[in-house]
């Protein structure tokens, strides 16, 4: 029996000037664009795709409001529909949190898919190296979440580094948001890029990079969620399942769909 760390005293805000004030998430986003920005650009010097450098740059903003917009309506949609239909005006209240990995996500397919077709790009090329990028992202901000203290994990007392976060009580916790930061940033983003650097069939295999994020995100989410404190408004669906757990199926099913799709790009052609 673990009586738990104390949580570290780590302000959220990293420096404030009367109303301005920045904070360690918003941080986490912008680093995380500009640095999926940054390698993605040296992945597309190096495939020499139809995804250039200079559209690259033109999709970044293109990326950042899919990022925003689907992230903010993902959560208003998936976590907290009924509280957000009766009071419609807190939707664009979004200092005070309620992003969804999964309506960011979304959000970004859908402007990847405009951005293709109107730039004439080979959507899934362009999959390829997004997804890549992706967990650096994705690693910044689940540091951001153990910063701020919020999505925490369930009780435990078995494990000697369980936590006791401000807002989860007397009991020792999972620090769940650093297992999320280890599989869905650093882990996943060394098996993508390990692949698409070194290993020449998989990045000349369209699709299949992209169907792997999907199932190793999908797979490493749905089994991180059993540490993970469900939503206090949501609890627990269908008895067992999560809200998290739920959006990782179709995800993974994705996932398989690109990969067993992906060799002789059924999907779609070449270069739409």
């Amino acid at each position: 029996m673990y009586s738990g760390i104390p949580f570290p005293e780590i302000n959220p805000v990293l420096f404030q000037w009367g109303w301005f004030a920045v904070r360690w998430y918003s941080l986490a986003y912008i680093f995380g664009i500009l640095g999926a920005w940054w390698l993605a650009r040296l992945m597309s010097k190096k495939s020499s795709s139809t995804f250039t450098v200079l559209k690259i740059d033109d999709f970044l903003i293109w990326g950042t409001i899919g990022i925003i917009l689907g992230g903010r309506l993902g959560y208003c949609l998936f976590y907290n529909l009924r509280y957000y239909s009766e009071f419609p005006l807190q939707i664009f209240q979004v200092w005070q949190g309620g992003m969804s990995f999964h309506g960011g996500l979304l959000g970004v397919m859908i402007a990847a898919l405009l951005f293709s077709w109107k730039r004439q790009i080979s959507l899934l090329t362009m999959g390829d190296i997004l997804v890549c990028v992706a967990p650096i992202g994705l690693f910044l901000g689940r540091l951001a979440n153990f910063i701020n203290g919020e999505l925490f994990g369930r009780i435990t007392h078995s494990i000697p580094w369980a936590m006791i976060f401000p807002d989860g009580g007397p009991e020792p916790r999972h620090p769940s948001q650093l297992y999320e930061a280890g599989v869905e940033g650093i882990l996943i983003f060394l098996i993508l890029n390990t692949l698409w650097w070194f290993v020449p069939a998989i990045r000349n295999r369209r699709g299949t990079t992209t169907g792997l994020f999907f199932i190793l995100y999908g797979v490493g989410r749905f089994f991180l969620e059993y540490t993970r404190e469900p939503d206090a408004h949501l609890g627990l669906i269908w008895h067992s399942f999560s809200m998290g757990q739920i959006l990782c199926i179709p995800m993974i099913l994705l996932g398989l769909f690109f990969i067993l799709f992906s060799k002789k790009n059924l999907i779609f052609h070449q270069e739409i």
